[in-house]
């Protein structure tokens, strides 16, 4: 079956001397890897290495046999042309560091037009603000939502939010928790939107606390999570 679809690329990496394993979240069917054959000798082919830059948002068309195998792209085009992410070198760390969460966050084969319409716009909305210090750590907020395990916040007047438990509690119990300085702008991203997020103000340590929770709340409610290698990197990047 060949279809066409929006994509959103969450990884390109080689395979063999010239060839690359493409993973996307697509709009029609989740995400799906395709083998790209020769795309890195090849000067004369449809596809160029470019497209495949990570959360590029293309239109492809696209066969799946649909039998668990590595499909393939016929053709390729950008959807939306970025005009800042991978220039703006604080934008491109923080492309890089979400799209390696979201290669680990997201695992399912089948159509989820909520999750891929918020990365969609999430991303466009990055791309034309200047901006952007604070938008990572509402990013992966928000993703809670459509990833099953959006925190409870209806005891959030309570001195503690548990990362496992994913509810605020009055007690730290096993040390868990954001709490202080951190709980207190913790509670302004739970009822933030992008427009706004800009409007909270951080210390360095404060959002790279919040930043390391989040992470953590990631490992503890998805199950073979992996702790992002650019988080330090990202770190550095907004200190």
């Amino acid at each position: 079956m060949v279809i066409t679809t929006k994509a959103i690329v969450l990884s390109a990496i080689k395979y063999g001397d010239n060839s690359l394993i493409v993973k996307c979240l697509t709009e029609c069917c989740g995400v799906q890897s395709y083998l790209l054959r020769g795309i890195l000798s090849s000067r004369k082919g449809k596809l160029k290495k470019a497209l495949f830059f990570p959360l590029n948002q293309l239109e492809i068309t696209a066969g799946h046999k649909g039998k668990g195998n590595l499909e393939y792209i016929k053709e390729a085009r950008v959807e939306h042309h970025y005009h800042t992410i991978y220039t703006d070198m604080t934008k491109n760390a923080v492309v890089l560091f979400l799209a390696e969460i979201l290669n680990t966050a997201i695992q399912e084969e089948e159509e989820n037009g909520p999750l891929y319409r918020y990365l969609e716009e999430a991303l466009l909305w990055l791309d034309n603000q200047g901006k952007t210090a604070n938008f990572h750590i509402l990013f992966l907020l928000k993703l809670t939502r459509y990833l099953g395990f959006y925190p409870d916040a209806s005891d959030e007047h309570l001195p503690f939010f548990d990362l496992r438990e994913g509810i605020f509690v009055s007690d730290a119990g096993y040390g868990h928790v954001i709490a202080g300085d951190a709980l207190t702008r913790f509670r302004l991203f739970l009822t933030s939107d992008f427009e706004r997020v800009r409007e909270i103000r951080l210390t360095k340590g404060i959002r790279q606390d919040l930043l390391n929770a989040l992470v953590a709340y990631f490992e503890f409610h998805l199950s073979g999570f992996r702790k992002p290698k650019s988080l330090q990197v990202l770190h550095e990047v907004f200190s």
